[in-house]
């Protein structure tokens, strides 16, 4: 069979590394220790591998993703084998974590190691503007996937403010607490929509990573 798909650009990448891009857009994990991941990203895999629900785990932090209506309902991957994981063509990078932290926003989680302790937040002054927004906290030491909705841009925050809509901020660093601001008077908002109507301020030693789109 003859096919321009059958060339070196389409072949599996070996890199003998745990976390290995695939192309931009697609992850491959090879398991042994547990790796937990977002349900819905595996589009394949090899060997041995178990896939089941990820509880929250304690129950402060059960009753805090009900009382948030976090909805990133998450899975573990056990066993032995390659998980292939991907989001809807979005871009795909990695974090490796040495005793940091960082928070992601929205849906851009993918994959993590499991050793790596996580939490969900609630964002400072989201309820005075109606708005239902949180995050996933994890830190420890190991590797987070995460997507974007395209290339992604990484902003500093160390020296002066930073705001970013909402749906554009992938994730950043944890030791910044980001605030909810609105870039609108209260009479704009009255019978008029905007997605450019809230923001997050981020101010502080770290950065910010955003994805060119406002969609999630």
């Amino acid at each position: 069979m003859r096919s321009e798909l059958f060339n070196q650009a389409h072949n599996e990448v070996h890199t003998g590394e745990r976390y290995t891009l695939q192309s931009p857009k697609m992850l491959r994990v090879s398991l042994g220790p547990d790796v937990i991941a977002a349900k819905g990203v595996m589009v394949a895999y090899t060997g041995q591998v178990q896939f089941k629900h990820e509880g929250a785990g304690s129950v402060a932090k059960v009753m805090k993703r009900v009382l948030t209506a976090e909805d990133q309902p998450l899975m573990r991957m056990s066993g032995q084998g390659e998980v292939y994981l991907a989001r809807r063509a979005a871009n795909v990078f990695t974090m490796l974590l040495e005793g940091e932290g960082i928070s992601v926003g929205g849906h851009s989680l993918l994959a993590f190691d499991a050793n790596l302790q996580w939490d969900v937040h609630r964002t400072s002054g989201a309820g005075m503007v109606g708005a239902g927004l949180f995050n996933t906290v994890i830190g420890g030491h190991g590797t987070v996937a995460l997507t974007s909705d395209g290339p992604p841009l990484i902003l500093d925050c160390s020296q002066r403010p930073v705001f970013v809509d909402t749906d554009a901020a992938v994730c950043w660093s944890a030791s910044i607490a980001p605030t909810i601001v609105s870039s609108m008077s209260a009479m704009s908002f009255i019978g008029r929509g905007s997605g450019e109507a809230i923001q997050y301020s981020f101010h502080g030693p770290g950065f910010v990573v955003v994805q060119p789109s406002e969609t999630v």
